[in-house]
């Protein structure tokens, strides 16, 4: 594919990680929107992690919308800290968020990024437990486009990949997946609570 192309398609997943993210950083400076902190927190440490494992496998420009978004993601978390969003932490959080830690001596050992990033991939897909869980019983409390528009920038980020292995691609394809199947929860939640508020 044209370099020229993958440029462009990394430019456009850093405009929609934007265009996604000030709503919801805006939404939760109003206090409409109440992320999960270690939800956040361990996102926000793994897809910075898996931003330098591709960028150390060749993954070129695709790799830099999971960079802006890991710094965002930090941020994030930061705000749902300071604004008292849902902090509750449980034994399962602290698990995840020591394990994110044991990735980095784990690249480091092997000499070899990718088992890095399955542990994170995994550790990632592990932290969405607890938004899953809030966005089932909350669902009005979690942004649907939000969602969805990371299911779009991580499709565009692929895309952009200049190098395509296990490495580069798993990340960003399982938070396609896992975006695609919130946003399926979240519509069916939403639909289930307005027929039990009508009845």
């Amino acid at each position: 594919m044209d370099p020229r192309l993958k440029l462009i398609f990394s430019g456009l997943a850093i405009i929609i990680t934007f265009m996604a993210f000030i709503p919801y950083i805006r939404g939760i400076l109003q206090g409409r929107t109440k992320p999960h902190l270690f939800s956040w927190l361990i996102w926000g440490m793994t897809t910075l992690i898996v931003f330098f494992a591709q960028l150390d496998a060749d993954g070129g420009t695709g790799a830099w919308p999971i960079g802006v978004s890991g710094v965002i993601t930090v941020y994030i978390a930061f705000l749902s800290y300071v604004k008292r969003g849902d902090i509750s932490i449980t034994r399962l959080d602290r698990l995840f968020f020591s394990a994110a830690l044991l990735s980095i001596p784990c690249w480091y050992f092997t000499s070899n990024p990718m088992w890095a990033v399955i542990l994170l991939t995994t550790i990632d897909l592990l932290g969405f437990g607890p938004t899953i869980r809030k966005a089932y019983d909350h669902p009005y409390e979690e942004s649907l486009l939000f969602i969805f528009m990371f299911f779009l920038r991580n499709t565009f980020a692929l895309l952009a990949l200049e190098s395509y292995s296990l490495t580069t691609m798993l990340f960003p394809l399982s938070i396609c997946v896992v975006c695609l199947f919130l946003c399926t929860l979240i519509s069916y939640r939403r639909r289930v609570v307005v027929a039990e508020q009508t009845r």
